[in-house]
């Protein structure tokens, strides 16, 4: 069943039961949410997750099978010069030169090569490549040509930046500028939703994030609200064995993972809590059985750690927490 999207002028993006069929496989399914306009907006999932093809779908370049879609207040594609795309296949002409790649995109969006000429130098200048605005595209390093790519993907000032895997391939150098540029654009007012299977860049840039697994919506909400589904780990450190922590479960919320080995040679159990369970009341448990307890650490839940909660092992084995 479809939830039921009212028109919103604050939404950049929104979709309302959509699905998309290849054939009998289902690559997406049943999907409804919302992106606030001027927000950034992280579209996580582990690879094979459907975040590529809805990506596409929004931008036209596929129809959904089911449901409704609109983008910036129009059917997906209708508005694409006012989208910036930044594809996962890099793929840029190798003998035009950085300049030449910029403007020549820019007019395919409706900038005039004057202007497209103008921009594009502040912004290569920006990226620190200025002294090879001139530079044939195949004389440049990878992440040089993906600066450029994203160059041409800002040159005309959309209004919509959708970034696939925009991080893929670049140095933490690069990653960095890249999480600049985002908040720049985000800044002068554009809406940004960019996929990624890397936890650690969402978790610095997004207002608010989508979740997918197989195809279908795990969460939808902001950071805050997702950390939250995530697990605290309060780990036990001291002479424990298994049958010592038998008892600890019956604290509601609490599952014991498992043995955890300090670099100093020490053991100690890692315990899972639970929304519903209570860091204190598990410790007084624990010393109320006399457990030989040195003494314990507390871990919150990072976005890593709550996508793991909200969708399985086998879903979840690409997920990268960080670089």
């Amino acid at each position: 069943m479809t939830q039921n999207l009212k028109p919103d002028a604050n939404s950049a993006i929104e979709l309302e039961g959509v699905s998309k069929f290849f054939g009998r496989f289902k690559a997406v399914d049943n999907l409804s949410f919302r992106v606030k306009r001027g927000s950034i907006t992280g579209f996580l999932g582990p690879n094979g997750a459907g975040k590529t093809t809805s990506v596409r779908l929004m931008l036209g370049l596929l129809r959904p099978t089911e449901g409704h879609m609109s983008v910036l207040g129009h059917d997906g594609g209708i508005m694409r010069d006012r989208i910036g795309f930044l594809p996962e296949e890099r793929g840029l002409y190798r003998k035009l030169s950085a300049i030449e790649t910029i403007v020549f995109l820019a007019g395919l969006k409706g900038v005039g090569s004057g202007l497209a000429k103008k921009r594009a130098m502040a912004l290569l200048e920006a990226q620190g490549l200025g002294k090879f605005a001139n530079e044939q595209i195949r004389n440049l390093s990878k992440g040089m040509s993906q600066k450029v790519q994203l160059i041409a993907t800002l040159v005309h000032e959309p209004d919509l930046l959708l970034l696939d895997e925009p991080f893929s391939g670049l140095d933490p150098v690069n990653q960095q500028g890249l999480e600049d540029v985002i908040r720049s654009a985000a800044d002068r007012g554009a809406t940004v939703l960019f996929s990624t299977h890397v936890m650690a860049h969402a978790e610095r840039l997004c207002e608010s994030v989508i979740m997918l697994a197989r195809g279908q919506k795990v969460f939808d909400g902001t950071i805050d609200e997702v950390r939250r589904r995530g697990h605290v780990l309060l780990r036990l450190w001291g002479p424990l064995d298994p049958s010592s922590l038998a008892q600890l479960p019956f604290v509601i919320g609490v599952e014991v993972l498992g043995l955890n080995q300090g670099r100093d040679g020490s053991e100690g159990f890692v315990l899972a809590l639970s929304s519903g369970a209570n860091a204190a009341n598990t410790l007084k448990a624990a010393f109320s059985q006399g457990l030989p307890i040195t003494h314990c650490d507390i871990k919150e839940p990072t976005l890593h750690d709550a996508f793991m909660a909200l969708t399985d092992q086998n879903s979840a084995n690409s997920i990268t927490a960080g670089e």
